[in-house]
């Protein structure tokens, strides 16, 4: 049975489109930090740039009319995604005289998250997906090329080892990350899961702040690509770019093995089930479901089943979770990732406050 409706996999709405860079400045969560309901522009200076993973910075100092100078932080799209647009490095310059438009801080802070930037040479970028021109139509950030495949799109022999892509066109795992109209309520949790997410606070409970890496399930909702390799005597690794971690899955027990230690991504065991891969994760020491709130016990089991399509652009995943402490029955999520032969993963940087 399935604990959530038709809309979890469902086309991305406008507010999903920005989830592609779903994460955070320090790695605090994009939730509750700006406010996605409205876009204010600031215009100034350009005084210093970070161009890395988990998203692009940009420091910009502004000056009001009285002289009184204003430094704000910027951030915007994963590296992945902007690269995957057409937006290099170079593309704004310290010293650049820029105006900007994004979400603002709900906090009050001078942050904000950066949508629309126009560029001292009259070029507007486009610094995600499902955005329009603000200013110009000049414009610099092709969201097409995220589905671009530059070669080969099948290549069927490989199975599922090769690195796999989110893209627009899909609906993202957890659908409360993305959508701000789902009912978090509508999983089927126990009493003592509702009293725990009733007493959760988004900000101050935030479970990925200051760059504490996700755990199962959570992060198998990761926007950055995620490879399959072979490992040394026959087993399969999961390389994901967030975090730089890697799942490593048993291909010859049944089981765990007796002593194994729990861990945020527990302890993975696989089986192939035809050409599907079949992996039952159990010794999860991470304490979230979902990053808002809905608790989850050392008891819980995860079984995964990963297929690639006959010609091998697409991967179909199915996730299902039982947890009998938060749950009142098994919470079936799904989700399908596109192989995308140029994209490669690239390290990912987060640094705490």
């Amino acid at each position: 049975m399935r604990a959530v409706s038709a809309r979890a996999l469902r086309a991305w709405t406008a507010v999903a489109a920005l989830a592609l860079a779903f994460g955070a400045h320090a790695h605090h969560s994009f939730i509750g930090r700006f406010d996605l309901n409205t876009v204010s522009e600031i215009q100034g200076e350009v005084t210093d740039l970070a161009w890395r993973n988990p998203h692009a910075y940009l420091s910009v100092r502004t000056v009001a009319a009285d002289g009184t100078a204003t430094d704000w932080s910027i951030e915007t799209s994963s590296l992945t995604v902007l690269r995957r647009m057409g937006i290099e490095q170079d593309t704004i310059k310290v010293g650049d005289r820029i105006r900007l438009a994004g979400n603002p801080s709900v906090g009050g802070k001078k942050e904000m998250y950066a949508r629309n930037v126009l560029l001292p040479d009259g070029r507007e970028l486009l610094l995600n997906v499902g955005l329009k021109p603000r200013w110009t139509q000049n414009a610099v950030g092709d969201e097409s090329l995220l589905m671009a495949q530059h070669g080969d799109s099948s290549a069927p022999e490989l199975g599922i080892f090769r690195v796999w892509s989110h893209t627009r066109a899909i609906a993202r795992l957890f659908p409360e990350a993305t959508d701000p109209t789902f009912d978090i309520q509508s999983y089927p949790m126990t009493p003592a899961a509702r009293a725990a997410l009733a007493k959760f606070d988004r900000a101050r409970d935030n479970p990925i702040a200051n760059c504490t890496p996700k755990g199962m399930p959570t992060i198998m909702e990761a926007p950055y690509p995620f490879e399959f390799q072979r490992a040394a005597g026959g087993d399969v690794l999961l390389k994901i770019e967030e975090y730089d971690l890697e799942r490593r899955i048993d291909m010859h027990s049944s089981a765990p093995p007796a002593g194994a230690a729990p861990a945020p991504l527990g302890v993975s065991v696989g089986r192939w089930d035809g050409k599907t891969l079949l992996v039952t994760t159990t010794k999860i020491s991470w304490p979230w479901f979902s990053q808002l709130g809905i608790p989850q016990s050392s008891d819980v089991v995860i079984v995964e089943r990963f297929t690639p399509s006959d010609d091998g652009s697409r991967l179909d995943y199915e996730m299902t979770v039982t947890d009998p402490v938060n749950f009142t029955r098994p919470v079936v999520l799904s989700t399908h990732w596109f192989w995308l032969p140029s994209v490669r993963l690239m390290p990912y940087h987060c640094e705490a406050d």
